[in-house]
């Protein structure tokens, strides 16, 4: 017996959304047959590959196992198909993304997808995720990735990436200021906002020192020594120094990364929404 592509798509649209139900929308498939498929992957591996309950269903141990083997062999799979038959995909897709996520994980993602459809031209535009909703609004991108609130603005997106959240100094000295000086971008934003309210909750003076709209100049203003900012774990600069709780500063919780899509995608829209979600969820925290 083999793993068939048809049964592992849907095994990945059903731990992608969740939901039966969204994945057979997404799909364009009945919710009865992503049901049968799904216990004839399970007939095959012979393991549950999900947890069912009211409200959702839940990858199951071995479920989380196979999902990264079976995204790996979906992009193979997609890639080999389009070029043994020479379909040259071709078509325009318009990407929004936040700057700083834009640095760390997206040229990698991005590359591989251009290399296996050379003929979709992609136009990625970097900005604040608020200017970003309001560009995807009117119609300007086919798929938008943001900064949110789990289960906040547009929950209808797709949360495809979490992020550890750290306070970052080049000068250690400037956290112990009695008003800590911030270094964020203009509000709102998921992160100055987090740090904000942490502040608040933990009874810590701090006022806002500089407001840049870009990684570059929020750097530029942490090595100057004008503040704390808040980024990323994996984004810290090497000349910065991550703050520790002997800093007192308190634990920030994580943030989300989610992908939204125009109602209708074209099929290189398509194709790059399915490769994002595959490539960041394998590579998810």
């Amino acid at each position: 017996m083999s793993l068939e592509i048809d049964l592992l798509r849907s095994f990945v649209t059903i731990a992608d959304t969740g939901s039966f139900t969204a994945a057979a929308e997404r799909l364009m498939r009945t919710q009865s047959t992503m049901s049968l498929q799904l216990k004839r992957l399970e007939a095959v591996v012979g393991q549950s590959l999900f947890e069912r309950n009211p409200r959702k269903v839940v990858l199951t141990d071995d479920g989380r196992r196979l999902l990264p083997h079976a995204r790996k062999m979906l992009d193979l799979h997609d890639a080999a198909l389009a070029d043994v038959r020479g379909q040259n995909m071709q078509g325009l897709v318009r990407l929004g993304t936040p700057e700083d996520f834009a640095t760390i994980h997206l040229p990698q993602v991005l590359a591989r997808f251009a290399e296996d459809f050379p003929d979709v031209t992609l136009e990625v535009t970097c900005d604040l995720t608020l200017h970003l909703i309001d560009q995807f609004r009117i119609g300007a991108f086919d798929l938008v990735l943001i900064k949110r609130e789990p289960q906040g603005l547009f929950a209808a997106g797709k949360g495809v990436w979490r992020e550890e959240l750290v306070w970052a100094a080049a000068n250690p000295a400037v956290a112990a200021r009695a008003v800590l000086p911030l270094v964020v971008s203009p509000a709102p934003c998921v992160y100055r906002k987090r740090a904000t309210e942490a502040l608040s909750r933990a009874g810590r003076a701090h006022r806002i020192a500089y407001t840049s709209p870009s990684l570059a100049g929020s750097q530029a203003a942490v090595r100057a020594g004008l503040g704390v900012t808040v980024l990323p774990r994996e984004m810290v600069p090497a000349d910065f120094s991550i703050l520790s709780e002997a800093a007192d500063l308190p634990v920030l919780s994580a943030a989300e990364i989610a992908l939204l899509e125009a109602s209708q995608l074209s099929r290189p829209g398509v194709l790059l929404r399915d490769h994002i979600i595959r490539s960041l969820g394998a590579a998810s925290p």
